[in-house]
Order: C-alpha cells, then sequence, then structure tokens
C-alpha cells in the first residue's frame, strides 16, 4: 500500500517529533497564551468527521488537515499579513501534525483510516 518502512518510517516519525518541538519553541514567542494552544491543539482532528462520509472522504477530509501545506501557507500568511492572520495559528496547526507524524499518524490512504504512508495503525495493524 506505498507504506514507508525501517529507517524511513523512523526518520519521518523523528522529523515530525522536531517539527512539534519547534513550533513549541517559536509558540512561546510568538503565540497568544498556552491556554489558547491547549484548546485549539486537536482542532485539526475535526477532519474526522469526513469519515461519517466514508474512508474516500474521510481520507481527504484528514488530509487537508494534516497536510503541511495548509499549516505552512497559514504561517507564510502571517508573515505577510501579520495584523490579520497570528502566527499561532500556523504554529498550532504545525504542532499538531507533527504530533501525530511522531506518533505514527500519517496522511491516509482511501481504503481507511488504518492505512497510512507511515504505515498500518490500529486495527489494520492486526
Amino acid at each position: 500500500m506505498g507504506a514507508t518502512t525501517g529507517g524511513v518510517r523512523y526518520t519521518l516519525r523523528i522529523e515530525g517529533l522536531l517539527v512539534l518541538a519547534a513550533c513549541l519553541v517559536c509558540y512561546g514567542k510568538f503565540g497568544v497564551g498556552w491556554g489558547m494552544f491547549a484548546a485549539t491543539f486537536l482542532l485539526p482532528d475535526v477532519s474526522l468527521a469526513g469519515y461519517l462520509g466514508g474512508p474516500k472522504v474521510g481520507a481527504v477530509a484528514y488530509n487537508l488537515a494534516h497536510s503541511y501545506v495548509g499549516a505552512v501557507a497559514s504561517l507564510v500568511a502571517s508573515v505577510l499579513f501579520p495584523a490579520m492572520i497570528p502566527p499561532a495559528i500556523g504554529l498550532v496547526w504545525c504542532a499538531h501534525i507533527g504530533f501525530d507524524r511522531a506518533l505514527g499518524y500519517g496522511l491516509k490512504y482511501s481504503t481507511g483510516f488504518g492505512f497510512t504512508h507511515l504505515g498500518l495503525i490500529g486495527r489494520a495493524k492486526t
């Protein structure tokens, strides 16, 4: 199913951990308070509701919320338009993705929630 294995898988998980750490450090400098961080950290997981529409819809919704594309675009927008978009949005979003990747939760394939680019998770693993 195209999942990474071995050293590449561990490298991607360590990379996620480093993204999380970098975002936490930057959030401490540019954030709007740790209470807000805690309140919004799991917000990207609302995309899991897409699985109510089946695995294909769920995978698209999850991947849109868990790809660095939107999160990094948010960070760039916060630099270009600082009065409109606080950097905290992109930092929390990137931190969430890094956390998920460090735990082994990768981008989803349309075959089901447990099939990710970082390998099988959950019931799919057994």
